[in-house]
């Protein structure tokens, strides 16, 4: 342990302990696993607050700095992910097995109309149905999409893109998931329509499109699997096809990267989005060397903390019928993870964008 790190345990531990009022104890383990460590103990009952989004914020704007960059769970996460590639093969499955089958009464309960679970567009909108209309309506501008396309949706949710281009634009649409849960809901909502949806690993999958969309599934690629993930999209779209990507975008896990970011994430894959990884922006900029030229890039990260707070507030009025299923471990957790990332949002330690790509002539 160096200097700087041995002050980090003593100061860090008397702001937590003022600020979070940590039971004797924990004070140094707080500053010795951050964030990490303070959600496991948040799920715990070691402490509680009224405004867990604000105090999370607070500890990564007044201490993030101070925190150990590295601390055992954070060890042990970059060799398992150095060793493993940890979204390949029946890996890849392991999200939608333990978070995105946790229970359609839950995501139903917590998210629109629509059930996106991802990133609304608030700019004129007031309510969380009308956030993700926009956003919806927004790719498909970014597609340039026309009647008769064809459009492959990888990791397609509950089906609301599929559902909403077909009505709207007259296109069919290939459906994309690893949700068991994910896809019973999707093909309901989508019978009758020109949409297929198919309970697959992308990598395995085979087509031509004219158009490819992809909303916030990236994240659960791998840092790995990256350029195989451009390549299967450059394989899968006709020359001058448009893609079209929202991803939540960080840079973590590497040399000058927030520790506080670094070790809420580790938490993130522990307890919710197993094998997750957030790529960076020079990452998202690798398809301009695997046949794509990037036209547009927009951030609304903004939107986030507001979209994460519809979330949470519709997960507590719903949590009295919920609870006999869930119980408080799992309350606390969850609202860890929704305020967590809030936080992070509001420090601008992640980003959230829409980037179209075209596929070059050439293949």
């Amino acid at each position: 342990m160096n200097t700087n790190d041995a002050n980090c345990y003593v100061e860090g531990a008397t702001s937590f302990a003022e600020s979070l009022e940590l039971k004797d104890g924990f004070e140094e383990r707080a500053c010795r696993e951050g964030l990490f460590g303070l959600g496991e103990s948040f799920i715990a009952g070691e402490w509680t607050s009224e405004r867990l989004d604000e105090k999370l914020y607070r500890v990564i704007s007044e201490q993030g700095s101070q925190m150990s960059r590295y601390n055992l769970p954070l060890i042990k996460y970059l060799l398992l992910e150095r060793v493993l590639n940890l979204q390949k093969g029946r890996r890849a499955y392991e999200v939608g097995i333990r978070h995105y089958d946790l229970g359609n009464d839950l995501f139903s309960a917590m998210l629109d109309r629509s059930m996106s679970y991802t990133c609304g567009l608030w700019d004129g909108a007031n309510t969380l149905d009308e956030a993700q209309e926009a956003k919806l309506e927004r790719l498909c501008k970014c597609l340039d999409l026309t009647p008769g396309m064809r459009v492959l949706d990888i990791g397609c949710g509950f089906g609301n893109f599929a559902y909403y281009a077909a009505t709207k634009y007259g296109v069919s649409v290939v459906g994309l998931t690893i949700s068991q849960e994910q896809s019973k809901i999707a093909r309901q909502r989508c019978a009758g329509l020109p949409v297929e949806i198919i309970e697959q690993d992308y990598a395995k999958y085979s087509g031509t499109f004219d158009r490819i969309v992809s909303i916030e599934m990236i994240e659960a690629v791998g840092r790995k699997n990256l350029p195989g993930y451009f390549d299967f999209a450059r394989r899968c779209l006709i020359p001058g096809g448009r893609f079209a990507l929202q991803v939540i975008s960080g840079e973590s896990f590497k040399r000058g990267s927030s520790p506080a970011l670094d070790q809420y994430l580790v938490w993130l894959v522990k307890n919710i989005f197993p094998n997750g990884y957030l790529p960076n922006l020079a990452e998202l900029m690798q398809p301009s060397s695997h046949g794509f030229v990037l036209q547009d890039m927009t951030n609304f990260g903004d939107d986030y903390e507001r979209t994460l707070q519809a979330w949470r507030s519709n997960f507590e009025s719903a949590w009295p019928s919920l609870q006999s299923k869930y119980g408080e471990p799992f309350r606390r957790m969850w609202n860890y993870y929704l305020c967590g990332c809030m936080a992070c949002f509001r420090a601008k330690l992640v980003h959230l964008y829409q980037i179209t790509y075209v596929k070059t002539a050439k293949d």
